[in-house]
């Protein structure tokens, strides 16, 4: 299970607590908002630390047309 899938888990975890224990439910529906909130961002947080790098500037054997060719 990827990460956003395991912080929606918690989130759906603290909403059916909150429905057991009506007493802590508002505290619990809190934590369930900010469980989503994480879960959320997480495909951003992802992407953000898997970059792939700028592509070389040049790969053997191949050239850059020159300035007489590019007209």
């Amino acid at each position: 299970m990827d990460t956003a899938g395991r912080l929606r888990a918690m989130a759906l975890l603290c909403r059916q607590t909150a429905a057991r224990h009506p007493d802590r439910g508002w505290k619990l529906l809190a934590e369930a908002e900010y469980w989503e909130h994480l879960a959320n961002d997480a495909p951003l947080d992802h992407f953000e630390h898997c970059s792939v790098g700028s592509p070389p500037d040049r790969e053997p054997g191949i050239t850059k047309p020159t300035a007489a060719l590019a007209g």
